[in-house]
């Protein structure tokens, strides 16, 4: 896992993933969800970086 400084992490929780057949899913936690603004119907992107560093973040509509 890359070095994360504590003095910019704004919300860290943990959530487990579900599988169904090729379904994916894991639910976003609250402290994240606010943060980000999320609404129904909201896109989020994910990001993935050969380190091992994902990013998630809002699509503007």
């Amino acid at each position: 896992m890359p070095k994360v400084d504590t003095d910019e992490i704004i919300a860290m929780e943990d959530t487990h993933i579900t599988v169904r057949g090729y379904r994916r899913r894991t639910t976003i936690p609250s402290g994240i969800f606010r943060y980000l603004e999320l609404a129904d119907g909201d896109v989020i992107r994910w990001i993935a970086t050969k380190d091992g560093t994902v990013y998630v973040s809002k699509l503007e509509k």
